[in-house]
């Protein structure tokens, strides 16, 4: 049910966000206790800052007023994709090409679930990671969950986060 509910909500908001000039990163919807939490994050080639989410926010409202598809109480945040910014699209993983990139696939390959290396290649039917010198090919449709690793100047060969 939630992954349909996520779909289906993405559906309705991509198109409106297009259309007031932004760009859908990710959706997160997590419901329990009879309440929700929906959580859109957006961007844009300029920059996003708080009243770019609060007019989202107002738009994202309306229109879900209107069609009334989450069929429990939730409260809605709109939000920056942050430094560890889901990629989501083919396009995000080609603007991000160069970056070191964390991937969890929805199913172990030879026993290993999470890769992280430099993004190398983005084509339509997935991607190319260089990890730690060897070219591993994966599939849109076996990455479950993939994000940008920020790099911070004392430990950009690493990866890690403070």
């Amino acid at each position: 049910m939630a992954a349909v509910l996520r779909e289906r909500l993405v559906e309705l908001v991509e198109p409106l966000l297009g259309n007031l000039g932004y760009e859908l990163v990710d959706l997160e919807f997590a419901s329990g206790g009879g309440s929700g939490m929906l959580r859109i994050f957006i961007d844009r080639a300029e920059g996003v800052g708080i009243e770019d989410c609060e007019r989202v926010s107002r738009e994202v409202s309306a229109l879900l007023d209107v069609r009334d598809p989450v069929p429990t109480a939730y409260r809605l945040e709109v939000s920056t994709p942050g430094l560890d910014r889901v990629l989501r699209t083919q396009a995000h993983y080609g603007r991000y090409l160069g970056a070191r990139v964390a991937v969890e696939l929805a199913a172990a390959r030879e026993g290993r679930r999470r890769y992280t290396g430099k993004l190398e290649a983005a084509g339509p039917e997935g991607i190319e990671l260089d990890v730690d010198g060897t070219r591993v090919p994966l599939g849109y449709t076996e990455i479950f969950r993939a994000r940008l690793v920020p790099e911070w100047p004392d430990n950009s060969s690493k990866g890690r986060r403070r």
